[in-house]
Formats: C-alpha cells, sequence, structure tokens
C-alpha cells in the first residue's frame, strides 16, 4: 500500500495575500490558482524542490473559520519546513521579512528556528543532521 499526505489545508484571510507572501516572502511555487465559484478557489503552493506535499490556501469564510486563521495548531508549531542549507533559508528569510520568534538553535535532532507566517502560524525551519 501506497499513501502520501497530499495537501495540508491552512485558512486565510485573502487568497491574493497569501499567495503573494507564500511566493514573494517564503520562496514558495504557486502549483495552482484556479476559480471553482464566485468566492472559492483551489490554491496549491509547496516549498521549491518538494516533491508532493503542497499547502492548500483555504479563504476563510465562516465565523468560526475567521476565528481560526493563524491559529490552527492552538499556537504550536503547525508547519515544519525541512531545507538542505539552515543559514541559506534563515537570512533569506530575514532579508524578505520574516518574522522570528526566537533566535536559531542547535538541537539533538537539527538546527532550527521558530518563524510565524503571514497570519501568526508558527513554523520550524529545520534543518535535519545526517
Amino acid at each position: 500500500m501506497n499513501q502520501f499526505i497530499g495537501y495540508i489545508s491552512v485558512l486565510v484571510t485573502d487568497y491574493d495575500e497569501a499567495i503573494a507572501y507564500y511566493t514573494r516572502v517564503l520562496g514558495f511555487t504557486l502549483l495552482e490558482d484556479t476559480r471553482l465559484d464566485a468566492r472559492k478557489r483551489w490554491v496549491l503552493v509547496r516549498p521549491p524542490g518538494a516533491a508532493e506535499c503542497a499547502l492548500l490556501l483555504a479563504q476563510a469564510v465562516k465565523d468560526e473559520e475567521r476565528a481560526a486563521v493563524g491559529r490552527q495548531s492552538g499556537g504550536r508549531v503547525f508547519l515544519f519546513l525541512h531545507t538542505d542549507d539552515f543559514w541559506r533559508d534563515y537570512h533569506a528569510f530575514k532579508a524578505r521579512g520574516v518574522r522570528f520568534a526566537e533566535e536559531p538553535r542547535r538541537e539533538a535532532y537539527g538546527t532550527v528556528v521558530v518563524f510565524t507566517d503571514l497570519y501568526g502560524n508558527r513554523w520550524d525551519l529545520l534543518q535535519r543532521h545526517a
């Protein structure tokens, strides 16, 4: 049996604002932006070099969804962005205005730093040790 996670839905307040952030600030690739109806779009982005998993940017419509924007994991780190060169990506993100919640640190499993995206979701930028 072969399975994999194809998409992870991330609630956003505005499609175009989210696309701009994920592509220009984080350097992700826009894979698809298809209008489904007057309000809804199918928007997929993924990091450069990623083979399969992508983020589905889902514009919050209902009050419950709007309340969850930026807090989809209750304030914990929500997503883990692995990299093959931590310092390259850390400095590039910093130059493009990414907000870091701490200083980079070396842990037993790798070099890591927590950052927040446009909406406040917490991410790890992580280079695992070999």
